[in-house]
Formats: structure tokens, C-alpha cells, sequence
């Protein structure tokens, strides 16, 4: 009798720890997929800062450019004998 009531404490205790780590195992899944997204993200979003850098250091460029034209066509206007 009681190694019969040993072996059904060892069991559910057997039970117990198997239903425990299964928890622990599900948690790592979990923690394991959160940290493997947020990595995609992050990624994502440092692609997308550098496409926009580009954009504006293109922006500034033709900002650059058409401030120039514009201040060469004023100079232009003044020798001509007009006012800008």
C-alpha cells in the first residue's frame, strides 16, 4: 500500500513539474518571438531613417540649387537695371 501511494505522489508530482516546465517553455516561445519582432522592427525602422536621410540630403541639395539660381537671376535683374 504504500508503494502504491508512493508512486501516485511521484506521479502527480511528475505531473506537476512537467505541466510547470511546459509553462516555462511556452513563456521562452513567447519572449523568444516578442524579442525576434521587435528585432524586425527595429530593422525596418533603420531602413526607413536611411531612405529618408537620402531624401533630404536630395531636398537640401535642390533647395541649395534653386537658391542659387534664384539669387543668380536677381543679379541678373540688377544689371539689367531692374529691382528684384
Amino acid at each position: 500500500m504504500v508503494t502504491a501511494l508512493s508512486a501516485l505522489i511521484a506521479g502527480l508530482a511528475a505531473a506537476a513539474a512537467a505541466m510547470y516546465g511546459s509553462r516555462g517553455a511556452n513563456k521562452a516561445a513567447r519572449e523568444g518571438t516578442a524579442v525576434t519582432g521587435f528585432n524586425s522592427l527595429t530593422d525596418q525602422l533603420q531602413e526607413e531613417r536611411r531612405d529618408l536621410k537620402t531624401e533630404v540630403e536630395t531636398l537640401k541639395l535642390e533647395l541649395a540649387t534653386e537658391r542659387a539660381e534664384s539669387a543668380r537671376l536677381r543679379l541678373l535683374v540688377q544689371q539689367l537695371g531692374g529691382t528684384p
